[in-house]
């Protein structure tokens, strides 16, 4: 095996503090990305249509109606360049580097309109606070390619992992998504019962929004970079509604824990990415927090989890 190949499937290094800044303006820049695509698409049922999606050179929009056909945005962290694209023929880019929040916002809005994208946002961000408007926003403007792409070869080792887990569920269940609110990476199973009405608060979310999305029960899972309350890139897992004896079920590896503030099973992504078997690793806590989910609210398990493994023999 070369180098080239080792480098390309061992998992990236991540830590907090080596692109703190980087990560608080690449959010923002997904944010208005995120929110063209809101503004365009149908509702779908929980914020399905806002959300970006792994792709072969970072995050896409996927493609998106507009009265000339559909459109696409990419972050392409290889190459660190945002690709604007058109089923019409048009085409823009606009570069990827150390610059404010105020000047990417500007400028994706100029390229937009030069392949006729007529679209409009509201520019108060959200999930995070302050909220400067992206407009006025001079003081986000951190872009660490490397670090970013590490993010990236991270978010598509994790992306493998979370499809794979996806597939054992026949359920509903949700794409294996971006959001760019929370700026994570998601997977959500449903048990098809209601859930109690949702009475939480979440900064610049209005709470109808949030109660849409926990409409039914959940156990979802995903994976975060941190920030400064938490400064570790870490796996996830949740269920809703959450009930005591959650906390108490067993799972695994050993290193995962439950946390009581944030209210949910957390894997530090170290943990992970320093095993001798990553994704076996990663695939543990998913199976493992899930089935603690499912036990302690008592889900049809035998209805809602499939096994299609024969099927590729």
């Amino acid at each position: 095996m070369d180098a080239k190949t080792i480098k390309q499937e061992q998992w990236p290094e991540l830590a907090f503090e080596n692109w703190k800044d980087t990560i608080a303006t690449l959010h923002l820049w997904t944010q208005i990305v995120g929110k063209i695509r809101l503004t365009q698409m149908p509702w779908l049922n929980h914020s399905w249509h806002v959300a970006l999606y792994v792709s072969a050179n970072g995050l896409t929009t996927g493609s998106i109606p507009y009265p000339a056909g559909v459109f696409q945005i990419d972050f392409d962290f290889i190459h660190h360049v945002l690709h604007i694209t058109t089923s019409a023929g048009g085409s823009e880019r606009v570069e990827l580097y150390p610059r404010s929040v105020a000047d990417f916002y500007r400028e994706l809005f100029e390229k937009l309109k030069l392949v006729d994208i007529d679209a409009s946002i509201s520019t108060g961000p959200n999930e995070v606070d302050p909220a400067i408007p992206f407009e006025k926003d001079e003081t986000h403007q951190s872009y660490d390619a490397e670090r970013a792409h590490d993010f990236y070869l991270a978010l598509v080792k994790i992306h493998n992992v979370f499809t794979k887990f996806r597939a054992r569920f026949t359920g509903k269940c949700s794409p294996v998504h971006f959001f760019w609110g929370s700026f994570d990476m998601a997977v959500t199973r449903f048990s098809g019962r209601p859930a109690p009405l949702f009475s939480g608060e979440v900064p610049n979310i209005p709470l109808p929004v949030m109660q849409e999305a926990y409409s039914h029960e959940v156990s979802s899972c995903g994976f975060w970079p941190g920030n400064k309350q938490f400064p570790h890139p870490a796996f996830y897992s949740y269920c809703y509604p959450s009930l005591a004896e959650f906390s108490q079920q067993p799972v695994k590896p050993n290193e995962a824990f439950f946390s009581g503030d944030m209210g949910e099973f957390i894997l530090l992504y170290e943990v992970v990415q320093r095993s001798d078997n990553p994704g076996d690793t990663l695939m543990q806590f998913l199976q493992s927090t899930y089935e603690a989910a499912s036990i302690t609210a008592k889900w049809d398990k035998k209805t809602l989890e499939c096994d299609f493994s024969s099927f590729n023999e």
